[in-house]
């Protein structure tokens, strides 16, 4: 890589890490196997259509994104302030008991059967319509089939750390 690209990647990584956002699941289970991985680059792509639909950017290294596209669906679920250990298993910061992520918390199963963090912010069950690769990571869309809500404050990472919003 040129010194300049270089420089640019990381004053690209840098700039990023400024802009705070939401801390996610995403999650599959089905023919592919169950997987799941600690994101922030999630969001709404319409709400309008036959159904809403959403966008998750997973790195294509991650166990996640070949499950995805074998499985055809994956949900997002949206963790509270208070489920950053859960993040930090999902993310491979933090060991899994028994070697299990899932065991790290109670999942549901939800209507494409993949599996929902139960008490989550929010969740977005999502049958995959797109997945296409663009340099490191894959972009899934998704059609939203199903939603969950519960109630509390959401986890942000911004500026390399969990950050929390302030009511």
């Amino acid at each position: 890589m040129a010194e300049w690209q270089h420089d640019l990647r990381q004053r690209f990584l840098n700039a990023m890490s400024r802009a705070a956002a939401t801390v996610s699941l995403v999650t599959t289970d089905g023919p592919s196997g169950r997987a799941g991985v600690t994101v922030s680059a999630m969001t709404s792509v319409s709400a309008d259509g036959e159904a809403p639909t959403m966008l998750a950017c997973i790195h294509a290294e991650s166990a996640a994104a070949p499950a995805i596209l074998g499985n055809g669906c994956f949900c997002i679920t949206v963790l509270r302030a208070d489920q950053s250990e859960i993040s930090d298993v999902f993310a491979r910061r933090m060991a899994a008991p028994g070697g299990d992520k899932f065991a790290t918390a109670a999942f549901a199963t939800m209507a494409t059967g993949a599996p929902c963090l139960e008490g989550a912010l929010a969740a977005f069950d999502c049958r995959l319509v797109s997945g296409e690769r663009v340099g490191t990571h894959h972009l899934f869309i998704g059609e939203v089939v199903a939603v969950a809500m519960g109630e509390g404050q959401p986890l942000l990472y911004g500026n390399r750390s969990y950050l929390t919003a302030a009511p």
